[in-house]
């Protein structure tokens, strides 16, 4: 499947980088509403070093970083749409300064580890906003099968408040 957003697009949207830079792409995409990212993982990631040396288990909150990741981009894309009608970005605007933060996370499951050759899809749906802070469901998926589930929920950028 052709992405919607790659890695480079997802760079330009999000303030994160390398090693914590966690969304390698798009792949559905409603802006300000929900998505699907993929993140590939690969045994060459740093957090495999400690966690655990002779059993490799993304840690359960390196997933929700992910999911949150993701989060970010269904918003910040929903903002962008709303500066521009045409979902296009100005080179004055910056858009990973719309990126806002995690404020809590809720119910949170992890029902199968997830290892190195693994490709975690990531959903996430926005909900109800109550002021600044947005409700967020979040599922991860490997080959189909949910490995992840819960809610977070996310403010917006405090130079927005």
């Amino acid at each position: 499947m052709r992405p919607v957003l790659n890695a480079d697009q997802i760079r330009n949207i999000l303030p994160h980088k390398w090693p914590f830079l966690f969304l390698d792409k798009v792949i559905q995409l409603e802006p300000g509403k929900s998505g699907i990212g993929i993140k590939n993982v690969t045994i060459s990631e740093p957090f495999f070093e400690g966690h655990f040396p002779n059993e490799s288990i993304m840690p359960g909150v390196l997933i929700i970083e992910a999911l949150a990741q993701m989060t970010a981009v269904v918003y910040v894309t929903g903002e962008l749409a709303k500066i521009d009608a045409h979902g296009a970005c100005s080179p004055k605007i910056d858009p990973s300064s719309y990126v806002g933060y995690l404020v809590s996370v809720r119910n949170m499951k992890f029902l199968k580890p997830v290892v190195p050759g693994d490709q975690l899809e990531l959903h996430v749906q926005i909900g109800r906003s109550l002021g600044v802070i947005s409700q967020v469901e979040i599922t991860a998926y490997v080959d189909k099968k949910k490995v992840a589930t819960g809610s977070i929920q996310v403010s917006k950028r405090v130079e927005e408040i």
